[in-house]
């Protein structure tokens, strides 16, 4: 009788990588280059065929709403990068001193995480409604304001509102990622310097920040990749309005393939969008690898 034949490692492991390669084909690459190619041509939803026309549609986003949509998609996502830093970071802190509670409190302060965007983005639509909104109720009720504001609906509001509802999605995943960082920092310098005198603070910019610039990098990094593709809790809260000003790429990119059913310049604002995303990209798989030598 002849032995069956083994496969090899090599041959074994291809085989378990091929349906995940392929589902990553069919999903991912393959719409990414369509809709890439799409920008070298004037294409519409409503009719078929499409004529190549170069890079034309590049030139028009360029010379039309690119610049606006760049300042404000950099708005909001430095906003809900640093907000949330900012938060997590002191709830870390808060958390790390071991107080009473403190895996009760990790555990409540991890539900904004786990909500869906959606979901989070209907909640806050609620809190900044004009007429029936908490958040209305809350400023008159300690006299900040005079009557209800539409928050939502004013293109002063409107950002500051999105921000603040972001921010409240995010600061769990960044306390958490920051608390594991300070767990790290050996307490023993701690204790050092204070028999050696150096205060709270000190001992904060001196040692903690210093022992934990790779995961404030990294965080910080990941952070705003992510902010700057958001696009569900956006678009449900504001649809990018009013009067664009909380579009972004994101949304842009949207409104321009299914409202105004233009592929030519979504594929073109897409490309420059995803040129910004690599450089981002870029910067991150650097930091890492720096991170990695040390």
């Amino acid at each position: 009788m002849n032995k069956p034949r083994r496969i090899s490692d090599k041959v074994f492991a291809f085989l378990l990588v091929v349906p995940g390669l392929a589902l990553l084909a069919a999903v991912v690459v393959y719409p990414l280059i369509t809709s890439l190619v799409t920008a070298f041509f004037e294409q519409s939803l409503l009719y078929p065929g499409r004529e190549f026309v170069g890079l034309q549609n590049i030139i028009d986003v360029l010379q039309g709403e690119f610049m606006t949509l760049f300042g404000q998609t950099m708005v909001f996502t430095i906003g809900t990068t640093v907000l949330p830093f900012i938060i997590g970071f002191g709830l870390a802190l808060a958390l790390n001193t071991r107080i009473a509670g403190s895996k009760v409190m990790r555990g409540l302060m991890l539900i904004p995480w786990l909500v869906p965007g959606v979901v989070v983005s209907f909640l806050w639509m609620w809190i900044f409604n004009a007429n029936y909104g908490v958040m209305n109720a809350l400023l008159q009720g300690i006299g900040l304001i005079d009557e209800p504001q539409a928050w939502l609906a004013q293109p002063g509001t409107a950002m500051l509102a999105v921000i603040v509802a972001k921010t409240w999605q995010s600061f769990p995943w960044m306390m958490v990622m920051l608390l594991a960082g300070l767990q790290t920092v050996p307490r023993e310098l701690h204790e050092a310097a204070e028999i050696d005198g150096a205060g709270t603070i000190r001992r904060f910019f001196s040692i903690t920040v210093p022992q934990m610039q790779g995961i404030i990098g990294l965080v910080l990094l990941l952070e705003f990749i992510w902010n700057f593709q958001h696009f569900d809790i956006i678009y449900v809260l504001t649809g990018g309005g009013p009067a664009g000003s909380t579009q972004t790429f994101a949304t842009a990119v949207y409104e321009t393939a299914f409202h105004s059913f233009d592929l030519g310049h979504a594929g073109a604002l897409g490309l420059l969008w995803l040129l910004l995303l690599m450089i981002l990209v870029v910067v991150y798989v650097r930091f890492s690898e720096k991170g990695e030598k040390k």
